[in-house]
Order: structure tokens, then C-alpha cells, then sequence
């Protein structure tokens, strides 16, 4: 059982339950528009709450928290960094979360420009002028700091709901502030 009141995460991969004996006739699947249902309206209510800046922080680290999760329990994190990517791409494309391609890759410097299409957040909507890929954000991040043990900034630089047919993400060590 969850200590409702805390000052640091608690969540481990364990907490999700054992879906195949909760869900034995629904299965392990849920349509993305339920999953769009959760986090578009827990999105309106942390920036009516919050303001859109803090909101915004709010689901990036629940992203980092779920990729570091993510990688941990779902990923080999003793592959080479071609194998891990390999295994990350066909690992999102069979949980239907979205499909990877990296477009630049600067290993030495550990600098990065992915995409993701067809992914959970956004694929699909309509234009707003936004980037709101947040949570995907905090999730790459999450994925690359639990692979690397390095700490990683992700930024969405284009976006479906901008008008792109694609998400966009640079992705850089933390130190790297240029």
C-alpha cells in the first residue's frame, strides 16, 4: 500500500500489479483512447491547478520516472549502445507505444536527434501551435539515464500537434548546455 505523503518517489515496476491474473478475459491492452482520456484530462486539471509550467514539470518527471522503470524492466542494459537502440525500437513498437528511428547519433558527446511516430501522446490530434510531448520528454530521458547512468535533457523540437507528422526529440547529456 502506497504512504500517501512523501517527498520522493516510492513507484517500482512491482506496484503495476500482476495484469495477467487482474485482467484475465480484458487482457493487457487498452485502446489509446483511454490512455489519452488519463492524461489529457490529468494534464487540464495540473494546469488549471498548477499553471502550464508546472504542469509541464509534474509530467516530465513522471515520463523520466516511467522510462527509468521502463528501461530497468523491460530493456538490456548491458547491450552496446546499436543493440540497445535495436532492442528499444522493437520493444515500443511490440507495447504499441510508438515507433523510434534515430536520425543523428553522436556517441563521443552522447547527443542525439530521435523520432517517435506514431506515438501515444499525439499522433493524431489537432493542430494547436504546441509541443505536447512532455511526457515522452521525461520518458526518453528516464530510458537513457537508466542505460547510460548519465543525466539527460530532452527536448521535443517538432511535434504532431504543431503540425509535424512526426515527434521530434534532441536529446543531450545534462551537462551539455550549449
Amino acid at each position: 500500500m502506497f504512504k500517501e505523503e512523501r517527498d520522493s518517489n516510492k513507484f517500482v515496476w512491482d506496484d503495476l500489479g500482476d495484469l495477467e491474473k487482474g485482467r484475465p478475459n480484458l487482457g493487457l491492452t487498452v485502446p489509446v483512447l483511454a490512455y489519452r482520456l488519463l492524461q489529457y484530462t490529468f494534464r487540464d486539471v495540473m494546469i488549471t491547478e498548477f499553471g502550464v509550467q508546472k504542469a509541464n514539470e509534474i509530467i516530465i518527471k513522471a515520463g523520466r520516472l516511467a522510462g527509468r522503470q521502463f528501461c530497468e524492466n523491460m530493456l538490456n542494459r548491458n547491450l552496446d549502445f546499436g543493440e540497445f537502440v535495436s532492442q528499444l525500437q522493437n520493444v515500443l513498437k511490440e507495447q504499441a507505444i510508438g515507433i523510434l528511428r534515430i536520425e543523428k547519433a553522436d556517441l563521443e558527446n552522447m547527443r542525439f536527434t530521435l523520432t517517435v511516430a506514431e506515438d501515444l501522446d499525439c499522433s493524431g490530434l489537432p493542430p494547436t501551435d504546441e509541443v505536447t510531448c512532455q511526457y515522452d520528454e521525461g520518458f526518453i530521458a528516464g530510458i537513457m539515464e537508466a542505460y547510460a547512468g548519465k543525466s539527460f535533457i530532452v527536448k521535443e523540437i517538432d511535434c504532431w500537434a504543431s503540425g509535424d507528422r512526426l515527434c521530434r526529440f534532441d536529446v543531450r547529456l545534462q551537462e551539455d548546455t550549449e
